[in-house]
């Protein structure tokens, strides 16, 4: 039986050092609901996590073909960067529904998150972002999420690691960025606003892990 969603959320709950989803963000339960409405039906038909992952991956690739297409296929590029961002969401509640929650998971959703960050800035630059700012862009996103692992690895738990450049964050800006792109100069402008939300980020979570290891 496909556990409900009262079930989903303390399970969620375990595996984010305790964070609880029903006392927490109101936004991050919606957000798990709707997580949680997609993946069931997929869980119940026994799609298994991993494919679920790969299809976010793929979706994140379609994104710089239509970019690269231009006109008024770009539109679809910024309506695929939410779809892409809401099925990387499906695949880690699909294995908490399966109870496949597993290391490799981890791991490969890790993976295709990077890839698919780098393939929403490549879209940026197709769009008219300088490549050095989408550069900067990645990076920045990438040390973050270094530090977040790196942290982990050394003790320190989920709790307060939340930042204002959470991959939510990513999709919020780069959706619109690029929807909006085909018809006003904006990629450089979105991109730039998540390199500074992604500093301030940093800023965050370095201050919540010294407090944590210290």
């Amino acid at each position: 039986m496909t556990p409900d969603l009262a079930a989903y959320f303390g399970r969620w709950q375990e595996l984010h050092g305790g964070y609880d989803p029903r006392t927490g963000s109101v936004w991050l339960r919606r957000w798990l609901t709707l997580v949680w409405f997609v993946a069931r039906p997929l869980a119940r038909r026994g799609v298994r996590p991993d494919v679920v992952t790969l299809w976010s991956l793929a979706l994140a690739g379609c994104v710089v073909v239509l970019a690269s297409v231009g006109g008024g296929w770009v539109v679809g590029a910024g309506l695929l960067v939410v779809l892409s961002g809401l099925v990387d969401s499906v695949d880690g509640c699909v294995a908490i529904l399966q109870d496949r929650v597993s290391r490799w998971g981890y791991v490969l959703d890790s993976v295709v998150d990077r890839l698919s960050d780098s393939a929403y800035l490549w879209a940026a630059v197709l769009l008219g972002c300088p490549g050095w700012l989408a550069v900067a862009c990645g990076l920045a996103c990438f040390l973050l999420e270094y530090l977040r692992a790196r942290a982990g690895n050394a003790g320190g738990d989920d709790v307060g690691r939340i930042t204002v450049a959470e991959r939510s964050t990513r999709v919020i800006v780069l959706a619109p960025t690029l929807l909006l792109a085909g018809f006003v100069d904006v990629a450089a402008v979105g991109v730039a606003l998540l390199l500074a939300l992604t500093v301030v980020g940093l800023g965050q979570l370095v201050v919540v892990v010294r407090r944590q290891l210290a």
